[in-house]
């Protein structure tokens, strides 16, 4: 960054919110990745009209920016590339309107997820996506990363809930896109453009979201089996029978792992010969509910099910969910090394990915904790080598591809591809797809300014020779 791209930054935001000591940009060089880089600069805009201000700068300057929300990605998609500034959007954290009658709500990026659903909850409704990271993720983040979380099996992911949004692009013009209609067919669907985009084609702004009904009433249905094989025969009749509004497992691993916490008395027992674990929610009104939850009791009875609990109270469906919530903390205290992954498959292949992982965790000496989303195919994978943590680029997370990719999967769920995976898209796209992508992108963004290095392999040098 030069002297005069810094002196009209400083001009335009001041140093109160143009951050260039040192002090003030480290706290931004890596995102919850293991990924870092220091910022040349931190901006922190509070408006649309400044963000278009610093794309225009920043264009002119050929000066990368990566935006930033709440800081929580783990694939390093918030990580600034070298010689580039960070764009925090946090001061945009405002509900701008809720329209009841419209189901909807108007907000700024930096809304956190569990903050939107607490403002429109007083009107009856509710903001679908619940990713884990609700308490301190933001719509912004989710809308970059298209997230997913416990409710996608019936809700559906982030895409499905936002109807519009406004949108600085990299040459500093503000855009908008989609409405507030729920059909809307007037040219090009540029919304979904936009959401899983990674920051990569243009800063969001403002975002129109669907809001739900409350459902009246919930039950929750835990289920411990003794293996996988056995849970999933039970996902696939639950699945045919109800519609659930959150399908979790954990495997054998997972329950190793939580088993020292349940000791301390933090949270309800597994049997200690249970090899995974089920937790189905259904949601509706009471009657319904209370007749779902019985049916889904059955059908894991039915299907091999050592020990079932069943509630509709919400004090007790929230310890019995405890263990679940607390997984991601008793993992790394079980093992500190895991190498976190993100994959999903077509939800019939879950028990042939699941069987696979397990045979070449043996065959290559990993250790495997395998949970998530069983009923919308998205597994959580943390994989760790029994002498030790894996490389940065170990060939076993390229078995781990090649399996998924072998059963329709993808590499990449609801964590975004970010820094992490962006050498590995090749499993997933072939060259004639990546090629017109690299084209969108430079049609938005021809100096390549927008949150470079994300989501692509980094371009063939055009001038190098081979050796």
């Amino acid at each position: 960054m030069d002297a005069e791209h810094r002196t009209k930054l400083l001009d335009l935001l001041g140093p109160e919110r143009c951050l260039l000591d040192l002090a003030d940009r480290l706290p931004y060089a890596t995102d919850a990745s293991h990924f870092q880089h220091r910022p040349e600069a931190v901006l922190l805009p509070e408006t649309a009209q400044e963000v278009s201000a610093i794309m225009a700068l920043a264009n002119r300057h050929a000066c990368p920016v990566t935006p930033r929300g709440a800081g929580s990605g783990v694939t390093g998609g918030a990580v600034p590339a070298p010689g580039g500034m960070i764009m925090s959007l946090d001061r945009m954290h405002r509900v701008l309107a809720i329209e009841p009658d419209n189901f909807l709500a108007v907000v700024q990026p930096c809304v956190v997820t569990a903050e939107l659903n607490a403002a429109t909850e007083p009107f009856g409704l509710f903001f679908a996506p619940d990713p884990a990271s609700a308490g301190f993720s933001t719509i912004g983040g989710n809308i970059a990363e298209n997230a997913g979380g416990m409710r996608a099996v019936k809700y559906g992911v982030t895409k499905h809930s936002i109807l519009g949004l406004e949108v600085v692009l990299p040459s500093g013009e503000i855009i908008r896109t989609g409405s507030k209609c729920l059909k809307d067919v007037v040219g090009y669907g540029l919304t979904e453009l936009f959401v899983g985009s990674e920051g990569t084609l243009g800063v969001i702004t403002e975002a129109t979201c669907r809001l739900l009904p409350l459902p009246e009433d919930k039950g929750l249905t835990v289920a411990s089996f003794p293996d996988m094989d056995t849970a999933a025969k039970a996902v696939l009749a639950v699945l045919r029978a109800v519609q659930p509004s959150a399908l979790e497992f954990m495997d054998a691993c997972c329950l190793e792992a939580l088993r020292p916490q349940m000791k301390q008395g933090n949270m309800p027992g597994i049997p200690a010969d249970a090899g995974a674990q089920l937790l189905i929610e259904v949601d509706g009104d009471a009657e319904e509910v209370r007749r779902k939850t019985d049916m889904v009791a059955a059908l894991c009875r039915e299907h091999g099910a050592a020990a079932v609990e069943a509630a509709q109270d919400p004090a007790r469906c929230d310890v019995l969910w405890r263990a679940r919530r607390s997984l991601h903390n008793a993992l790394i205290a079980f093992c500190p090394h895991w190498r976190e992954e993100d994959v999903s498959v077509p939800v019939g292949r879950v028990p042939d990915l699941l069987r696979a992982l397990e045979d070449l965790g043996r065959e290559l000496d990993l250790r495997m904790a395998c949970f998530g989303h069983f009923g919308d195919g998205n597994i959580h994978l943390n994989v760790t080598g029994n002498a030790g943590p894996l490389a940065e680029k170990d060939p076993a997370i390229d078995r781990v591809y090649a399996t998924v990719a072998a059963l329709e999967g993808r590499i990449a769920s609801e964590h975004g591809v970010g820094l992490a995976k962006a050498e590995y898209v090749g499993w997933n796209l072939d060259p004639a797809v990546v090629a017109l992508m690299r084209s969108m992108k430079r049609l938005l963004d021809p100096n390549g300014i927008l949150n470079p290095g994300k989501c692509f392999p980094k371009e063939p040098d055009p001038g190098a020779t081979a050796p």
